[in-house]
Order: C-alpha cells, then sequence, then structure tokens
C-alpha cells in the first residue's frame, strides 16, 4: 500500500473496506479527538496522546484502541489481538458495514477519551540498568567524552555494545571488540546499524 499523508487518502486507498471505513472515521470526527496519521493509519488523539486507530485487514477492518484495557467493555466485544505480548491495546473489528453500531462506538470512543482525562493508562515498564563489561567501563573511566558519546546512544544500541564486548570468552577478545566499537561510538552509530534500513 502506497504511503498515505492524511485520512482522505488513506480511506481512498482503500477497496474492500471503504465503506466501514467511512463510517468509522465520521464517528471518530463526532467526538474531541483530533484526525492524524500515524504507522499509515488513520489515528485520533486527545492533547497528542493516541486513543483510537482505524486499520484495514484481509478479513476486517479495525478500531484500534490504544487503552482499551481500560474499557469497561460491557457487551464484551473488544479483542486482544495478542494476548501474549499486547497490554493495553484492545480492537473492535468488523466484516460488514452493518455490524457497526453507531451509539455502541461513540459511547467506547468518549470513555477512551475520558479515561485518557484521568490518566488511565499503560506505563512503560522501566528497563533493567545496563551492566557494562569491565573492560568498557574501565575505558570510559579513563576516556569522558567517549562516555558521554555513548550515554547519547539509545538503550538499544548501549545494550548492544555491552553484550558484543562482555560476551567475548577471552580478555583479549574483549578488548579487541572494544577496540572495534569506538569509532562507531564516537559517530553516533551502533553497532549494526549498516545492516539496518
Amino acid at each position: 500500500m502506497r504511503k498515505v499523508s492524511n485520512a482522505s487518502e488513506y480511506v481512498a486507498s482503500q477497496d474492500k473496506w471503504k465503506e466501514e471505513i467511512i463510517l468509522l472515521r465520521e464517528l471518530c470526527l463526532q467526538t474531541e479527538l483530533e484526525e492524524t496519521i500515524k504507522w499509515g493509519i488513520p489515528t485520533y488523539t486527545y492533547r497528542n496522546n493516541n486513543i483510537v486507530g482505524i486499520a484495514s485487514f484481509k478479513n476486517h477492518c479495525a478500531l484500534w484502541f490504544h487503552q482499551g484495557v481500560f474499557l469497561k467493555d460491557q457487551k464484551k466485544i473488544l479483542i486482544n489481538a495478542n494476548k501474549e505480548q499486547t497490554k493495553g491495546l484492545r480492537q473492535l473489528r468488523f466484516k460488514d458495514k452493518s455490524e457497526i453500531n453507531p451509539e455502541i462506538i461513540l459511547e467506547y470512543l468518549k470513555e477512551s477519551i475520558q479515561n485518557e482525562k484521568e490518566g488511565k493508562r499503560i506505563r512503560p515498564q522501566k528497563t533493567a540498568v545496563l551492566t557494562l563489561p569491565e573492560e568498557l567501563s574501565n575505558f570510559f573511566k579513563e576516556n569522558p567524552r567517549i562516555k558521554d558519546q555513548f550515554n547519547q546512544l539509545t538503550a538499544y544500541k548501549q545494550k548492544e555494545y555491552a553484550e558484543f564486548i562482555g560476551s567475548a570468552k577471552k580478555h583479549p577478545t574483549r578488548i579487541k571488540r572494544l577496540e572495534k566499537s569506538i569509532p562507531l561510538i564516537q559517530k553516533g552509530l551502533g553497532l549494526n546499524d549498516k545492516y539496518r534500513d
């Protein structure tokens, strides 16, 4: 699917679920939510916080409630698409326009907005403190400027370097890996950036 810059383009790009998406979009726009595009789909926010998105799939279209776990769901219609990994997201699926009940959808949308106003949301869990291998830690003590450059990297990139250096069994290998890593750290690059888009 081609990249879209607004919800109208997204609707125009649809073949199978166009009528359903038009109706869902109209319902979202009846609320105080603001429309934008995120992850290539129409997304509706309240004070820049994601509330709900509209997406089409092969066998259905759906409303994605970003903090849907907090909805009362008295109708028992919300689905957790991946129970092992999904904490907050819940979705309503539709296979036909006749399944879209505007009254119920508006009720769920308004409750989602109220939940956002009340601060009900899943908070990201804090990640464990990064443990640096001794060779890297010692190097940073003698080279505080490079330590600062390392600290400017994302947590994921820092972890890559710590594991790359620390996973070597022998000290000379850890030193070689440290020496290989320093120029990349100085350039603000991750260990495997060349393999990523």
